[in-house]
């Protein structure tokens, strides 16, 4: 029989969406809690004396005080960024010309485009991640490398092959039939291997023609089960560009709509500047929006409008969007969705932004029955962080009038120093060091 193992600590648990109601009604925290984990799988979720009575031949690893939670799922990021993070300036076009496709033309290489996903993943389950939604390269090996990094690591991964038949280089651009062809057999080769998904993944509409997009489209109609993720609406000097390369289009939702690519499943990332229309049009079908908080300010792009938004019931996940967004680090992101939406006059609840970082994102990806909370049934991923792990941090937590008081800080200062373990189905990973 499998091990069950039983973990200690404080945990953090959803029972609404916090966007809904009264932020800290929607949540469970427990001062003393535990979780029931056999299988990959999680039991249950309780308060520990309850558990332990109950499950009294259980391997115990008692973490203390430490918060016990979903681990982090990541909506949108592109891997083969990861070496580029951090370069200075630019904006988004400006961005993808110089640093961005020279950097991804290297993915055609199967032993680079390994070793960047080893260590991308490395890095982020390092920052307590366990789950991602990815953009690759146009190579087939990069996706065939970040699958097989993912599928190593037992992690629950979305990805797929970035499609782009104009304005890009010769060496990333491919056609209509060839995005279609080697995406549908990157789909059959990956899409539902162990904990593997597959993404339809047109970069944009201003690096795809009418044809390619229609092409996509088609995939995605005879595999409908697959999510498709693509980026809309994230600068006004691109929204202009969609507008010259598409005058028909109503708007830059409509270069997607009008070609099978909105529906459940959609996930669209940025959308920091949406007409009336796209907003109402996203949320009646039942696509999601990705709030990428550290990109839109490190490239220029704007204030997403979270409160807004939630309040519409849009699906509303949160992610890093690596490399242009500045952190591989969730609890970052958190801290710069609550400091986004101070300057748009909302000032988000720890339950709200944790909430995004895990369940929301995880509505966003459409692996909500699977992953992103501590529920009984869901796949045993996990984060296991430290409230005091700086002197910073620690001082200002001893000061603490409550839970939320006590985890604000680690939001708005932690960093992986926060992240005591990392668990990703129910198997406890630890990163090795990352050349």
């Amino acid at each position: 029989m499998p091990q069950t193992m039983l973990l200690l600590g404080q945990t953090l648990s959803f029972e609404a969406d916090p966007f809904a109601g009264v932020p800290q009604d929607a949540a469970r925290h427990r001062r003393r809690g535990a979780v029931l984990i056999e299988a990959g799988r999680i039991l249950a979720v309780d308060e520990v004396d309850k558990l332990r009575t109950a499950h009294p031949s259980a391997q115990v690893i008692d973490h203390g005080d430490a918060l016990i939670s979903a681990g982090f799922v990541d909506a949108h990021v592109h891997y083969p960024q990861t070496a580029i993070i951090a370069s200075w300036g630019k904006r988004l076009i400006d961005w993808l010309n110089s640093y961005t496709f020279p950097e991804e033309m290297r993915f055609g290489d199967p032993d680079y485009a390994s070793a960047m996903a080893n260590r991308y993943l490395d890095l982020v389950l390092a920052h307590g991640t366990t789950s991602v939604s990815s953009f690759c390269t146009s190579h087939p090996e990069s996706v065939d490398a970040f699958f097989a990094a993912a599928q190593a690591r037992g992690m629950r991964v979305a990805a797929g092959k970035t499609c782009m038949d104009r304005n890009a280089p010769n060496g990333l651009l491919d056609t209509p039939a060839r995005a279609f062809d080697e995406s549908a057999a990157l789909l059959a080769r990956w899409h539902g291997v162990d904990r593997l998904s597959y993404a339809i993944t047109p970069r944009f509409s201003p690096t795809s023609t009418p044809e390619q997009l229609e092409a996509l489209g088609a995939l995605w109609a005879a595999h409908p089960d697959c999510p498709m993720q693509t980026h809309l609406s994230e600068q006004t000097d691109e929204i202009a560009w969609m507008r010259r390369l598409f005058p028909d289009a109503r708007d830059y939702l409509d270069t997607y709509e009008q070609f099978g690519l909105l529906r459940p499943g959609a996930m669209f990332g940025h959308a920091i500047h949406l007409e009336d229309r796209e907003r109402d049009r996203v949320r009646d079908v039942g696509a999601a929006l990705v709030h990428c908080p550290t990109s839109n300010s490190f490239v220029g792009s704007g204030l997403f409008a979270t409160g807004d938004l939630a309040g519409e019931a849009h699906i509303i996940g949160l992610a890093t969007d690596t490399g242009g967004g500045s952190s591989f680090s969730m609890l970052r992101t958190m801290a710069a969705a609550y400091e986004i939406g101070q300057l748009r006059g909302t000032a988000l609840h720890p339950a709200q932004l944790w909430w995004m970082a895990t369940v929301g994102s995880a509505r966003a990806m459409g692996v909500q029955d699977r992953i992103g909370d501590l529920r009984s049934g869901l796949e045993a991923d996990i984060v296991v962080l430290d409230l005091a792990s700086t002197p910073a941090i620690a001082q200002r937590a001893e000061r603490a009038e409550g839970f939320w008081d006590a985890l604000f800080p680690t939001i708005m200062m932690g960093d992986d120093r926060a992240v005591i373990a990392t668990y990703v189905n129910g198997r406890r990973v630890s990163a090795p060091a990352v050349s």
